[in-house]
């Protein structure tokens, strides 16, 4: 007698299979179709016109992008490939095989909409008692954009280029009008290689318009923010009556840099510093994250490669919703978002800013853990007033929330669900693709939650 299982791959099923019977009743793929058969999706489905052939449902197509992006499949064809290979796939698209065309369409088309439901899942949360908002951490994190830094030019550059291109078309054009082309190699078409240089400087003209009107809208910020300072500087003297010591601001300069570029690729992305060293063409990411449950409440993309300009978008953005997930009593940020603009915003919202003023020794003394700080002076500012709540003991306890909040969540979205780049190009389709990101993460998140919290 065999001690072993006996495998018979040609006998057919007595009965008809059944979808229910291959996965685990607490499988991600399960609770995902659970969740979207749930969502109000109409804002999609009304956009079909109904005419050719039968399209697959938006259910459908969304179930498979939501559990690709939570699993680590991003390209279409591989979730194409996915819906015949894989068993948690196949039950999603319940044995249909939406080709990688219909899925890629469906992704750019209605990215817009995503951000609606990503709202839709954060409410069915609250309902479930897996949300409850309270604390919310904030962070930001690179994202490599779908273009490589060595497709950048820089604007210095560009007028070296355009020299060399515009003296080689005139020695083309000349070599063109002799009879005999003796100089000419064997295999050179000159109208070709005249027109190539020629599409070349038209591509380059275009990149400098576009660089010279980032320059103009970085000139007026900048002119902005001079005026502010130096009217401040000017009501100083005037309240102390005498000039102010040290240098004065200064002034902006209008026009392009030699160092301003755009990429060829995606225009909209910027070189950014990443963490490790060293440049890369990035998009910025923001994301708020309650710190109970770590589910991503608020997601923002941003060009800027710093943070400090964006407590008060996410504020904004997280008073847009508070209809729907409420209003959180206090905010958790890095060093990166400390700013006097970015306290009094979050004052302003009835939002209790706990923002590091400064990195912290990795080594402090023993004796600063265990002991409050001094008094808090009475004519104290916001920044000074925050400061001291950090160095309490329970504001320490707060703030160290941050860390196994936010940075896990980018850390798992990186490092397991395996998204380092972004598959399509532009701001705007790089926002909706990181929403479809964050509800992949969430709808991972829930479905860990759920025994939790019953």
């Amino acid at each position: 007698m065999s001690r072993f299982i006996t495998n018979d791959r040609h006998t057919a099923y007595l009965m008809p299979p059944s979808l229910e019977d291959w996965l685990n009743e607490d499988h991600l793929a399960r609770f995902v179709v659970e969740v979207i058969d749930q969502l109000d999706l109409s804002n999609l489905t009304r956009q079909y016109a109904g005419r050719g052939s039968r399209a697959h449902h938006p259910a459908t197509l969304l179930g498979i992008l939501v559990y690709g992006y939570a699993t680590g499949v991003f390209s279409s064809r591989k979730l194409e490939r996915a819906t015949y290979d894989s068993v948690a796939f196949r039950y999603i698209a319940a044995g249909s095989h939406p080709d990688h065309d219909t899925l890629a369409t469906f992704r750019r088309r209605f990215l817009a909409e995503v951000v609606g439901v990503f709202m839709q899942v954060l409410e069915l949360a609250k309902e479930m008692h897996l949300l409850k908002l309270g604390t919310i951490s904030l962070d930001g994190t690179k994202i490599h954009a779908n273009a490589s830094r060595h497709s950048a030019l820089s604007h210095g550059h560009i007028e070296k280029l355009e020299v060399q291109l515009k003296a080689e078309v005139q020695e083309l054009l000349a070599l063109a009008e002799q009879a005999d082309q003796v100089d000419v190699p064997d295999g050179v078409s000159l109208p070709e290689e005249i027109r190539r240089r020629e599409d070349r400087l038209a591509v380059m003209d275009d990149a400098k318009r576009k660089i010279a009107a980032r320059a103009e809208e970085r000139f007026q910020r900048e002119k902005a923010d001079y005026e502010e300072k130096m009217a401040r500087r000017a009501a100083k003297e005037k309240e102390a009556g005498k000039k102010l010591g040290g240098k004065p601001p200064k002034a902006p300069e209008p026009g392009p840099k030699a160092s301003d570029q755009i990429n060829l690729t995606d225009e909209e992305s910027r070189i950014m510093p990443v963490s490790g060293g060293g440049f890369e063409q990035c998009y910025n990411t923001q994301a708020a994250a309650d710190v109970a449950t770590m589910l991503v409440i608020a997601t923002r993309v941003t060009q800027a490669p710093n943070d400090k300009e964006q407590v008060v978008p996410m504020l904004e953005l997280v008073e847009a919703q508070s209809a729907v997930v409420g209003m959180p009593k206090c905010l958790l940020a890095d060093t990166g978002y400390c700013s006097e603009r970015n306290i009094v915003a979050c004052a302003d919202a009835n939002v209790t800013p706990l923002i590091a003023v400064a990195r912290d020794q990795h080594h402090p003394d023993w004796r600063e853990r265990h002991s409050e700080p001094a008094p808090l002076a009475a004519d104290a500012g916001v920044v000074q007033t925050m400061a001291h709540t950090l160095k309490t003991k329970a504001g320490r306890a707060q703030y160290a929330l941050r860390k196994q909040t936010i940075e896990p969540v980018f850390g798992i979205i990186k490092s397991v669900m395996g998204f380092r780049q972004f598959s399509l190009r532009g701001l705007e389709l790089v926002y909706g693709e990181w929403s479809l990101v964050c509800l992949a993460w969430n709808l991972k998140r829930m479905a860990a939650l759920r025994p939790k919290f019953g």
